[in-house]
C-alpha cells in the first residue's frame, strides 16, 4: 500500500465498485460515499488525499462538497466526474477549486495520471506550508532560548498577544533579560510582521529630543528646526513601535503618547494638523512604574493604557538550566564568528554557570562566553577562562563556591553592580563599558548619573 487515500463519491454502486478496484490495485486506500452528507462526514473524519466526485447525488450536487472544501481551506484536490460534458459545468467546478474534470465513462489510465498529478500538487503545497510555518516559527522566536516552565509561559503569551493587531503590550523585567527580542517576536508573529519595526531607547534621549524623535517637527518649530521632519510614529505607520525604558520619558511626552494610544493621532511639534496612524505600541521597562507613579514621575492613566497585555520576563537565576542552553547558543554563535571549534562547556564550567546568579542576565552570559572564546584554545570552554563579576576563576574545584550570591539584592543594586563591574573591567573607558553591557554610551551615562557613579578622570 502507498499510504495515500482516495474518497470516491458516486450514487451508482457499480461505478464505485469499479473505481474502487482500480484505485486499490494502484495501491491507494479507498473510502466510499453515495451522498453529499456521507461525503462530508468522511472528509471531516478521514481527510482523504484526493476526492473523485460525481456531480449529481441523491441529496444534492457535488458542487456543494467543493464549496465546503474551499470555505474550510482544506486543500484537498477534487477530480469531478459527470456523464454530461458541458463547458459551463467545467468552468463552475474550476472556479470552486476543482483540480480537474473527467466525463463518464472514465478512462482508467487518464484518471490515474490525474490522481498522480493531484497528489504531487498536494504534497508540494503541504511542503511549502510546512516550510513557511518553520520559517515563521524561527522568525517569531528568533534567539529566544529556553525550555524552562517560565520561558514556555512567556512564549505562550507572546503567541496569544501577537494575534491581536492593536493591543498595547508592556514588557517588564530586569536589564539584559531580552525585552526587545520579545517585542520583535510579537511583531513578527503578527499580521504586521512584514511592516516596519522601530525600537526606541527612551533613556538615551533628552526630554526635548524624545518628542522630536517620536512625533517629528515642523520647519521653524524651534531654533534648529530648519526643515520639516517626520517622527518615528509617522514613519512606522502600519507597523510596530517598541519604546524601551518607557519610565524615562518626560511627563510632557507621556501626555502626547497617551493621546496616540487613545485617538491614534498626534501633531508634530509646532504643527496644527492631526496625523492619524495605525501602529502597535510595545513598551518595556526594568523599573517599577507603580513606584514612579507614586513619585509623580509617571502618569497613572498612561500606565493603564500601556498595561493592557503584560509580559514579565524572568531573570536568568529563576530559569534553571536555561543558562546552559543560552551558553551553548552563544558558544555556537562565537564559534562561527571567530572561526573556533569548541565542542561545548566543560563540566566544571557548567557547574559554575548553574551556581552563579547572573545579575546581568542574558547579556552577561553573552559577554562572558565571548571573552572566554577569545582566550581559551581547548576543545571545551574551561572554567579558568570564565570571569564572573569581580571573580576570575582559577580552575580549581572550589571555584564555583567562590561566586558571590545576589539573591537578596534589589533591582537597583543589581543594576549598579553591573555598571561598576563593566566600568572596572574597561578601566573606566565608557565606550568599552557600554559595549560590555550591550547599551549605548548615552544610556550608560544616564545610568551612572542615576546611581551616583562619578566619572574617573
Amino acid at each position: 500500500m502507498r499510504g495515500e487515500s482516495i474518497l470516491i463519491v458516486d450514487d451508482e454502486k457499480l461505478i464505485r465498485w469499479s473505481l474502487s478496484n482500480e484505485m486499490t490495485s494502484a495501491g491507494f486506500s479507498v473510502f466510499e460515499a453515495d451522498t453529499v452528507k456521507s461525503a462530508l462526514d468522511i472528509i471531516k473524519e478521514k481527510e482523504p488525499d484526493v476526492i473523485l466526485l460525481d456531480q449529481h447525488l441523491p441529496d444534492g450536487f457535488g458542487m456543494e462538497v467543493l464549496e465546503m472544501i474551499r470555505e474550510n481551506n482544506l486543500g484537498i484536490p477534487v477530480i469531478m466526474l459527470t456523464v454530461i460534458d458541458t463547458s459551463d459545468t467545467a468552468v463552475q467546478a474550476m472556479k470552486l477549486g476543482a483540480f480537474d474534470y473527467l466525463t463518464k465513462p472514465v478512462n482508467t489510465e487518464e484518471l490515474l495520471v490525474l490522481v498522480e498529478k493531484a497528489l504531487e500538487t498536494t504534497m508540494l503545497k503541504r511542503r511549502v506550508n510546512r516550510l513557511l510555518k518553520e520559517q515563521t516559527d524561527r522568525m517569531g522566536f528568533q534567539h529566544i532560548i529556553g525550555s524552562s516552565r517560565a520561558m514556555r509561559n512567556v512564549m505562550d503569551t507572546i503567541v496569544k498577544v501577537a494575534k491581536s493587531e492593536t493591543t498595547t503590550v508592556l514588557i517588564t523585567g530586569e536589564s539584559g533579560t531580552g525585552k526587545e527580542l520579545v517585542a520583535r517576536s510579537i511583531h513578527e508573529l503578527s499580521l504586521r510582521g512584514q511592516e516596519t519595526f522601530v525600537a526606541v531607547n527612551c533613556s538615551a534621549l533628552t526630554d526635548t529630543l524624545v518628542e522630536s524623535e517620536l512625533f517629528g517637527h515642523e520647519k521653524g518649530a524651534f531654533t534648529d528646526a530648519r526643515h520639516q521632519r517626520k517622527g518615528i510614529f509617522e514613519l512606522a505607520n502600519g507597523g510596530t513601535v517598541f519604546l524601551d525604558e518607557i519610565g524615562d520619558i518626560s511627563l510632557a511626552a507621556q501626555a502626547k503618547l497617551l493621546r496616540i494610544l487613545e485617538e491614534r493621532s498626534f501633531r508634530r511639534i509646532g504643527g496644527s494638523v492631526d496625523i492619524n496612524v495605525d501602529i502597535r505600541i510595545i513598551a518595556a521597562t526594568n523599573q517599577s512604574l507603580e513606584q514612579l507613579i507614586a513619585d509623580g514621575k509617571f502618569r497613572k492613566d498612561l500606565y493603564y493604557r500601556l498595561n493592557v497585555a503584560a509580559i514579565n520576563l524572568p531573570p536568568v537565576r529563576e530559569r534553571g538550566e536555561d543558562v546552559l542552553l543560552l551558553a551553548e547558543f552563544f558558544l555556537n554563535q562565537f564559534n562561527a564568528k571567530f572561526h573556533r571549534s569548541f565542542k561545548g562547556l566543560s563540566e566544571e564550567t557548567k557547574q559554575l554557570f548553574l551556581q552563579y546568579d547572573w545579575p546581568g542576565n542574558v547579556r552577561e552570559i553573552r559577554n562572558v562566553i565571548e571573552r572566554a572564546v577569545l582566550l581559551d584554545d581547548g576543545e571545551y570552554l574551561e572554567a579558568k577562562y570564565i570571569e564572573l563579576g569581580h571573580l576570575r576563576t582559577s580552575g580549581d574545584n572550589d571555584s564555583a563556591q567562590k561566586v558571590s550570591k545576589t539573591n537578596n539584592m534589589s533591582l537597583n543594586e543589581l543594576e549598579k553592580r553591573a555598571l561598576l563591574d563593566a566600568l572596572e573591567k574597561s578601566g573606566h573607558n565608557q565606550s568599552q563599558a557600554a559595549r560590555l553591557l550591550g547599551i549605548s554610551r548615552d544610556t550608560l551615562r544616564y545610568r551612572m548619573k542615576k546611581h551616583g557613579i562619578s566619572r574617573k578622570k
